[in-house]
């Protein structure tokens, strides 16, 4: 048995499926992964993401602690969100799922132009 965030669970995949229980999730994460960016950067770079869909995302995953949100005493206020340990902990885990999804691409159908997504495996 595991207990997280005061919720029960039997397997630890269903763990990671409660955290990632959307679309929008790993795709910041991914975009993370390169460094830390303002919300203007993630927005232009999640594709089709909402700016309410985003705002809401990002508390979720600061919340799990797998991202973390740092405010500059600035005019105008700069907030940056970066990666936490935890959060990096998912970057093989992220390589490989992006690899194996251009494998079943190329196995399953067509690779036409790789614009959403950087077609590079992102290092330490």
């Amino acid at each position: 048995m595991y207990i997280v965030n005061e919720k029960e669970f039997v397997c630890p995949v269903a763990v990671t499926n409660d955290i990632f229980n959307d679309k929008w999730k790993l795709a910041i994460v991914w975009h993370l992964l390169d460094g830390d960016k303002r919300y203007k950067e993630l927005h232009e770079e999640v594709y089709e993401i909402t700016q309410k869909t985003l705002t809401v995302k990002l508390k979720e995953l600061e919340q799990k602690q797998l991202i973390k949100r740092e405010v500059f005493a600035e005019v105008p206020p700069k907030v940056v969100y970066s990666l936490t340990s935890i959060g990096e902990e998912l970057r093989d885990v992220l390589n490989a799922m992006h690899a194996w999804g251009i494998f079943y691409a190329k196995s399953c159908g067509t690779i036409v132009e790789d614009t959403a997504c950087k077609n590079k495996v992102i290092g330490n």
